[in-house]
């Protein structure tokens, strides 16, 4: 009786086992089968291209299919709120981009809680926004143009990409610690606020360097300033806003999450090949033209730093009582 009884317990042992290998092996093979990525944003903007890239680069490098789908609408809450609601596997992945740290305030009612509801798994990079100004404005730097507004109030235009966006929020910002008082006109999109811009119906955008940088090199437009805390490798010779306003900064960044709980090791091997991938030349060169610096970060670091944007622009968003549309 004894034989028996060891054998069933040596089978019971293994069966109990056995779910807890498959467990290890399974994110060791991860993936097993296509991958969809999906971005809050139409095609052929900077979070687009941003994961087509890095997409392609884990499709080379795992030996599967990382397939993008566009899923665009009210800014990018579509694409969050169906991620979320995805199964914790790893094969559902989210772009995040500023939006997401800005939405979490801007709107009363979500269907999801970013912060609690998405796993961060890699930061690509970070692009400075630019401030800059129709030349025919007589303001050639930062502190002229905070003179001249205080002596104009109210009748200085800021364009943006459109309400509650990276470049309407760090125009608040700007304004919030610079005491100023600016007309906020927002458009749809940044092609039409720069194109105002440049006609002189606008005065002023604190717009992404990948639009505004090559009107600065043909001198259609004027900048006075890069906001990120320090200056940019693509225009080295332009100030930061922090320099007149100490503790400024603003830029927009671009990254990777998934459902919470997806298992540690998948995130962990998505974060070691997208870092693998920020050091890749030819990554490193298509980021130079977005103006883009690679950050290869951990999975925990890039949360804080969602965390900390989440923090920061509802002050903002609060403070100059914007409201999505």
């Amino acid at each position: 009786m004894k034989r028996p009884r060891r054998k069933f317990l040596q089978l019971a042992a293994g069966a109990v086992a056995l779910p807890a290998s498959s467990r290890i092996a399974w994110p060791q093979s991860y993936p097993l089968r296509p991958v969809r990525w999906i971005v809050g944003f139409p095609p052929g903007g900077p979070t687009d291209i941003s994961a087509r890239l890095i997409g392609q680069w884990l499709t080379d490098r795992l030996g599967q299919p990382f397939v993008i789908e566009n899923r665009p609408g009210a800014g990018s809450n579509i694409a969050t709120e169906t991620v979320a609601r995805s199964p914790a596997d790893g094969y559902t992945l989210l772009s995040i981009a500023p939006p997401a740290a800005i939405n979490a305030t801007l709107y009363d009612k979500l269907n999801f809680n970013f912060l609690r509801d998405i796993a961060p798994i890699a930061l690509f990079y970070r692009i400075p926004q630019v401030m800059v100004v129709n030349p025919a404005l007589p303001p050639k730097t930062v502190p002229e143009f905070i003179a001249y507004v205080k002596a104009n109030p109210g009748k200085i235009n800021m364009a943006s990409s459109g309400i509650g966006t990276s470049q309407h929020v760090c125009g608040e910002l700007f304004k919030m610690m610079a005491g100023v008082d600016m007309v906020h006109v927002p458009y749809r999109g940044a092609a039409p606020a720069i194109t105002d811009l440049l006609a002189g119906q606008v005065q002023v955008a604190f717009d992404t360097m990948t639009t505004s940088i090559e009107h600065i090199r043909a001198g259609k437009l004027r900048a006075l300033a890069v906001t990120s805390s320090t200056r940019a490798e693509a225009l080295p010779d332009l100030p930061t806003v922090a320099d007149y306003i100490p503790g400024f900064e603003s830029s927009s960044w671009q990254g990777v999450g998934s459902p919470a709980k997806t298992p540690r090791e998948i995130v962990e091997k998505l974060n070691a090949e997208i870092n693998a991938s920020l050091a890749d030349p030819a990554v490193k060169a298509r980021f130079a033209v977005l103006g883009g610096t690679p950050i290869p970060i951990t999975a925990a670091e890039f949360g804080k730093l969602i965390a900390d944007e989440t923090e920061k622009w509802g002050k903002v968003v609060k403070f100059a009582g914007i409201k999505a549309e």
